[in-house]
């Protein structure tokens, strides 16, 4: 399983990573593996505004339907388009270009909440044993 060492994880398997005054937001490693082959990926719109845990989209793959939540609450001010035509970029490159959106905190503080890679890979293996 990879990770990433600037992100952190939610019990819900997605990854919230700083940049600026923003958070780049997408599903980890883990949970790509899971899914196996996603076919189609469903995005907020730029704008929109979720509560931390609130489900921001949706991941399909050949195996099932999962949604997505938001790892800590915000405004989302960029998706990636280029998983309209190329969804299988979640799973080739879950940290890098398969992120799935951008987002401004609406209290930064919650990052901190997040668990470490260490922390997940604890969690993923006590989930899987």
């Amino acid at each position: 399983m990879k990770l990433d060492p600037k992100a952190r994880y939610a019990e819900s398997h997605e990854w919230a990573r700083p940049d600026g005054d923003e958070f780049v937001c997408g599903i980890t490693d883990h949970a790509q593996e899971s899914l196996s082959d996603v076919v189609y990926v469903e995005l907020p719109e730029v704008g929109d505004t979720f509560a931390k845990g609130d489900t921001f989209g949706v991941v399909e793959s050949v195996k099932a339907a999962s949604d997505v939540y938001l790892p800590l609450g915000g405004e989302i001010t960029a998706v990636n388009e280029t998983l309209e035509d190329t969804p299988e970029l979640v799973n080739q490159d879950p940290y890098g270009e398969g992120w799935m959106i951008r987002f401004r905190p609406s209290d930064p503080g919650e990052f901190d909440g997040l668990m470490d890679g260490g922390a997940y890979e604890t969690f993923v293996a006590e989930e899987e044993g």
